[in-house]
């Protein structure tokens, strides 16, 4: 396994680019290769991912060992190999794809090239609660997973999320939704009774 490659940024192209280190051309996959665009010409470090099939030897690139992480884990899932695992990275919002996984946002995973219905499904089958821990961005200070809007995502709690959802479509914004959590999380309740209880909090406030 190469773990990074060190060198002069030499050419760019769509779907690869070449580092040249000491006078040898490493062709590199990426997700997006102008996302390197800044570094052409100087030296840069790209942690790598090494392919191997029987007919192809592959180095994939990407700016950090998280972004990496995720590639990983994506070819994991039945359906996806390394250029669809590089299409769903391609958008530079691995952050935003690990939480439509951990929210079961199939709508958004099929606006990916080559994922339909099945393969989203199969995605967050296979990987819904195993990602968090490489993307730090998706838990709080006390390492508790939470949602992009930063509330602690409750394990199992489908009607909170939804409850939250409607608050903020009714115009409440996330400090005001977070004034009501504490008690809110604590609580079993329907998607109907966590609003009505939510702007019972706020409006004692």
């Amino acid at each position: 396994m190469i773990e990074f490659v060190t060198g002069r940024l030499s050419y760019i192209d769509t779907e690869y680019m070449v580092l040249d280190v000491n006078g040898i051309g490493y062709l590199v996959y990426c997700p997006n290769p102008f996302s390197f665009q800044k570094h052409e010409g100087s030296t840069v470090t790209v942690y790598t991912y090494q392919h191997v099939r029987e007919d192809a030897l592959k180095l994939f690139g990407f700016h950090n060992r998280e972004e990496r992480r995720l590639f990983e884990k994506l070819l994991q899932v039945s359906g996806i190999g390394p250029k669809g695992a590089l299409a769903i990275l391609a958008a530079g919002a691995p952050e935003r794809v690990v939480s439509a996984i951990e929210e079961e946002d199939e709508k958004f995973l099929v606006k990916f090239p080559g994922v339909g219905k099945k393969t989203a499904r199969q995605i967050i089958l296979d990987l819904k609660g195993k990602l968090p821990e490489w993307m730090p961005s998706l838990l709080d200070h006390d390492g508790h997973p939470v949602n992009e809007a930063g509330h602690k995502r409750i394990a199992g709690n489908k009607e909170l999320d939804e409850a939250v959802e409607a608050l903020k479509a009714l115009g409440y914004v996330d400090k005001e939704i977070n004034r009501a959590m504490p008690v809110l999380k604590d609580k079993d309740l329907t998607t109907d009774a966590y609003i009505k209880e939510a702007l019972k909090l706020m409006l004692k406030v």
